[in-house]
């Protein structure tokens, strides 16, 4: 086998991941109820077949109206961890470490599926009132979400703690808190949506109470030897909002609380952002992360060819890299990826007949 720090395994707290390349989470918008459906099975599985180290179910939400959309996937009773059990059984059987990714969508939530616009559903369709840190909404043509009170913002966060608990029964080894993108937590972290002037509002200390909060109590139910991570935007990539400066310092106090590893995306915030997007857009900020923190983190965006992966990973600005769209075109670019590395990756037997020689 060729020398190749992509393919080799990594460790966090008990469990082994067998090599840098995780599945990130991509929402599907086919839950029935918040429940997986035999699309997930597929859909995720695959992926697992096809090499990856880490599968991460889609941003999964922690209540009915923590949902992007109605057909997004949930994880707030016993009836969900147990319809994702034969989902998380599949993947290890295939080698694979099962992943979930818990959410609330805030401001964001109550959209149509995007395949029929992404637009804003209201109670007569289906939907429901968004809620956020402040009455500020994502556009102009998205609904002006409730303030949240602070009976509701513990009841959230207690929410999350919830989907922790049922994400554990579910069979799930590894889990993802979503502060990225838009979504609640970072709505409550970023100045441009959170115009609050309580203790959840107003200077860094009280913008981060929110989400540290989160974590605290989700690092409470879920076990010590188990990976916690976390997604963050590390930018808004506009004036006055939510950078990396900002993010360097989050990201110590989310390792204080024990998160293991920091998963850097950018921007979801606002529609108006210009975001320099092109190949690895995104790695300098989990180089930035892991260089000023001394955490582990994981690369995302356009992240696409081998030697890119192999190159993030070897020269230290990442311990792991997360794919998406590249994942949907291949879902079995791993296997793919270590031929064009040199390493001879083991194939599931099934498919070992049509393993190149």
């Amino acid at each position: 086998m060729a020398k190749s720090v992509l393919f080799s395994p990594l460790r966090i707290k008990d469990v082994e991941f067998r090599n840098r390349i995780f599945v990130s989470p991509m929402c599907q918008y086919s839950s029935e109820d918040g429940l997986p459906t035999d699309w997930h099975l597929v859909h995720l599985g695959s992926r697992a077949v096809g090499g990856a180290a880490l599968v991460l179910v889609e941003a999964t939400a922690v209540s009915p109206e923590g949902r992007i959309s109605p057909w997004d996937s949930g994880i707030w009773s016993g009836r969900h961890a147990l319809a994702l059990q034969k989902i998380t059984a599949f993947l290890k059987a295939q080698g694979a470490v099962p992943g979930i990714q818990i959410a609330h969508a805030g401001r964001k939530a109550s959209t149509d599926a995007p395949w029929r616009g992404g637009r804003p559903l209201g109670t007569d369709s289906g939907g429901w009132q968004p809620m956020a840190p402040s009455p500020v909404p994502f556009d102009e043509v998205s609904p002006v979400p409730r303030a949240m009170s602070r009976e509701e913002i513990e009841r959230v966060e207690d929410q999350f703690a919830d989907a922790a608990r049922y994400s554990l029964e579910a069979g799930f080894e590894v889990l993802e808190i979503h502060m990225a993108h838009g979504y609640l937590a970072h709505e409550f972290l970023s100045p441009l949506s959170n115009r609050r002037t309580d203790l959840y509002g107003g200077d860094l200390e009280n913008r981060m109470r929110f989400p540290l909060e989160v974590a605290k109590k989700v690092r409470e139910i879920w076990p010590e030897n188990l990976p916690l991570f976390v997604r963050i935007s590390c930018t808004d990539w506009m004036e006055g909002g939510w950078d990396l400066v900002q993010s360097v310092e989050l990201c110590r106090r989310l390792k204080e609380l024990a998160v293991d590893l920091i998963d850097c995306s950018s921007g979801g915030l606002v529609p108006r952002a210009r975001i320099p997007v092109g190949p690895g857009f995104q790695v300098p900020f989990a180089e930035a992360v892991r260089r000023e923190v001394g955490i582990a983190v994981g690369a995302v965006g356009l992240i696409t060819s081998p030697v890119q992966a192999e190159q993030i990973v070897a020269n230290g600005q990442a311990d792991a890299v997360l794919l998406a769209r590249e994942l949907l075109r291949n879902p079995y670019w791993p296997l793919e990826a270590a031929r064009a590395l040199g390493v001879d990756l083991p194939w599931p037997p099934q498919y070992r007949l049509a393993k190149p020689a």
